[in-house]
Parts: C-alpha cells; structure tokens; sequence
C-alpha cells in the first residue's frame, strides 16, 4: 500500500535536519526552501493518495478509486514516495494515516489527494470510510475523519503543503444524517482555514464551498481528469496549471462545476522542472592531500562519516550535539543488559523488555490512544535485525537522534547507538 522512503544522502539530510532545529539558521532554510520548491529533483516530496468508491451502505461511486490509482502512478513519476489506499474502512484509513504521518515529517513538500464522499457539518470538513454508516452527529467521530486531523500531520517539518479534494460528490450519507437532526449539513466541503508555516499551502477542491461535484461519466471525474491532464506539464508553475484545470473543468461540465482553490504560497511551485539545455560536462577537481585523522565530522562514537561541514554547518552541528541528552550508563550496552537512562519510567530495563513493554508517548500527535496504546513489538514488528539497522543509523549520523521524539524517548535513542557501536551484542 506504500512505496518505501527513497534514501537521502547524509548531508541532504542533515542539511534540512540542521535548518528546521536550529532557530539561529531560519533564514538559511527559507534560502534552501526556496530552491527546492522550484522542483531541484534533490527535494524529498511525500504523498498520501486515498480513493473510495466501494461503500457498503450507500451505492458505490464510479470512479474515484480508478481517479485516486491514476493520481498515485502520476505522482510516482513526479518522484513522490507514496502512501496510498483504496477502499478503505475507518480503522484502515487511520492506519494508512498513521503511516503518512511518520513518512511525510521533513519533506519539502507534502500532498494530499482524496476522491470519495466527503461532508461538512458545521464548517467542519469529513472524509468518509466505505463502512461508515453515520446515524447521527455523534458517529461522525467515530465512523469519518476529519480533514484537519490530516492537515495536522502534513504541517510538521514540512516546506509546502498541496491538498486536492474530490470530495465534494453527491452523498446520501449527508442526507441521512440532516434527517437525523444533524444542522448545517452538505455534501459540498466548507472552505478551509490556512495555516501559516513553511512555504505555504496550496488547497483545491472540486468544486465551490458547499457545491456538489459530479463523478463523471468516463474513467475520472471531470476535476482528477483535468489535474491528471496537467500537473505534470513541464516547467508550469502550480499555479497556473490549477487555472487550466479550474477552465477544463468549467467548461467540460458546461458551467455547472467550477473547482475552487484557496492558497497561501511564497514561491511558485514546478512540479515537474525540466532542464530543457544540455548540461555542462563536470568538472574533475584535482586530488588534494589525503585527509588526517579528526578531518571528519565526527558520530555518536566517534567515527568519521564524510567531509567536514563549513564553518557555519559544524556551529549547527555542535547546538545540535549539545542538545542530545546523556544516559547514566556507562560503557558498552547489550541487548538485554539493565540501562540506567536517567528517566524513572523506564530505569532498570534491558533495550528487549522495553519491546515488549508498551510505548511512553504515541508516535504521531494526535492518534487516539486505542491506535498506538499496543506492545512496541507488535506496533513496528521490531526482530533485533532491524533494530539493530535503525540503531546504527543513530550511530553513523549521531544528531539524527534529536530529529523526532521516540516514543520511549530521546534517551533510548542514545542507548541504540551506544548499543549499535558495540556491533549490536
């Protein structure tokens, strides 16, 4: 359901790592962001895709999963990792959700498409699961998602934010519900506020606030028809392309739809930059003396990983340092050894009955706590093998252990590189 995170060098990483933990470098992120929004094919882009069309207590829709798989191919060609699912039920949906949230964190841009039923009740936007039933308000939050909650997890670390919603179809679920004595219910989706943060955010509907969409009659709606046509064009930012979407769309329904777009953005966005001119032949720089020992930034434990940053680089690197916090454990760590950490809810324990215990905090903001509440080896199907492969990445890039909250903490990180650096015994 999800394509693996393509791998990033390690001075890309720590590069963006540095920019958006250290308040002292912003304007050198906003500098970097700038570029890679442009479409440098060196920027990380993340996308959810998410299509229903088979829903088991109103008719199914026609073409919203096929329009949600075309958007997932297309995507894959514009270099997006994808996160995608079709047919979704409710505990699937925040699975998949889930995962997102955990992939998209860092990304230069991230983005979201649906095409399905959605609601709005009260100006509060719905995405609907194919079992949701909705008998009254009250099951909202139990059988739908709120839009905002997925909005949430997109604006974490994030540099631009692209929403497409084809969601705004006719929904015998809201009619039901407005039957029910729900107020102020529509099919059409409620206009959205935009946070401010990163580099913006970009949000499309189908159709006005509170409008219906039409599913169409061919293999896409007339709106994932038009974004398919055109978001992919060569070196068009995304703002024009949604102007030639919103015509296409306007014109094939014959004035009945008109898509409607809400933006905040600080630079234009090419998806699909092409240099059109051929590329210089590369330089060879002449070898230079060979580098002694203590030329290289160092890790957790010491060792060299590659050329010494600039000036300014080893300064960020260093705040960054500063900031890991220590464990009162000394010397090498095995595996099922007592860690003294230096916190109270999990001193005394070995790294293996932490997996089997359960985890301190949830692993993305906002999941109910019945999602990540779970022993940490049933959660990430952790076997030592891959424990031990996430502990050396904390080894070899040793700030990458203050990049995200752990959910046993920042602590158990430091173990796993102290462990990882003993090969892992």
């Amino acid at each position: 359901m999800a394509e693996r995170m393509r791998p990033i060098s390690i001075f890309h990483f720590l590069a963006v790592l540095i920019a958006l933990s250290t308040p002292f470098f912003a304007a050198q992120a906003a500098e970097r962001r700038d570029v890679l929004v442009l479409g440098a094919a060196a920027n990380r882009r993340v996308a959810l895709v998410l299509g229903n069309s088979e829903y088991q207590n109103v008719p199914p829709l026609t073409n919203a999963t096929s329009d949600a798989r075309a958007m997932e191919k297309l995507l894959q060609g514009l270099d997006f990792e994808v996160v995608s699912g079709f047919n979704l039920t409710k505990a699937e949906t925040q699975e998949t959700i889930a995962h997102f949230a955990k992939e998209v964190r860092g990304a230069d841009i991230a983005l979201f498409f649906y095409a399905g039923h959605g609601l709005q009740v009260s100006n509060v936007n719905y995405l609907i699961p194919i079992d949701a039933v909705l008998e009254d308000e009250t099951s909202l939050d139990f059988e739908a998602v709120q839009m905002n909650f997925i909005l949430r997890q997109m604006s974490r670390e994030t540099g631009v934010r692209l929403v497409f919603l084809d969601a705004c179809r006719d929904n015998p679920l809201a009619e039901a519900l407005s039957k029910a004595g729900s107020t102020e219910v529509s099919s059409g989706l409620a206009e959205m506020q935009i946070e401010n943060g990163g580099a913006g955010t970009l949000v499309a509907f189908a159709t006005g606030p509170k409008e219906v969409a039409y599913d169409g009659q061919g293999e896409h709606s007339p709106f994932s028809a038009a974004l398919l046509a055109h978001l992919s064009e060569k070196n068009e930012p995304l703002t024009a392309i949604m102007t030639r979407v919103t015509k296409e769309v306007y014109t094939s329904t014959k004035g009945l739809q008109r898509p409607w777009v809400n933006l905040s953005l600080t630079d234009d966005i090419v998806l699909n930059r092409v240099d059109e001119q051929p590329e210089p032949a590369p330089k060879v720089a002449a070898a230079g003396p060979e580098a002694g020992p203590g030329s290289n930034s160092r890790t957790a434990a010491g060792t060299a990983t590659g050329p010494a940053p600039d000036d300014a680089g080893q300064v960020a690197l260093n705040m960054l340092r500063q900031r890991i916090p220590k464990i009162e454990t000394e010397g090498p760590i095995s595996f099922d050894m007592p860690i003294v950490f230096g916190d109270p809810q999990i001193d005394g324990k070995s790294i293996e009955e932490l997996l089997q215990g359960r985890p301190l905090y949830p692993p993305v903001e906002g999941l109910d706590q019945s999602v990540w509440d779970n022993h940490c080896s049933t959660c990430h199907q952790w076997t030592k093998a891959r424990l031990c492969e996430q502990a050396q990445n904390y080894d070899k890039i040793d700030v990458s252990i203050m990049r995200l909250e752990h959910p046993l903490g920042n602590r158990f990180k430091v173990a796993l590189a102290n462990w990882a650096h003993n090969g892992c015994k």
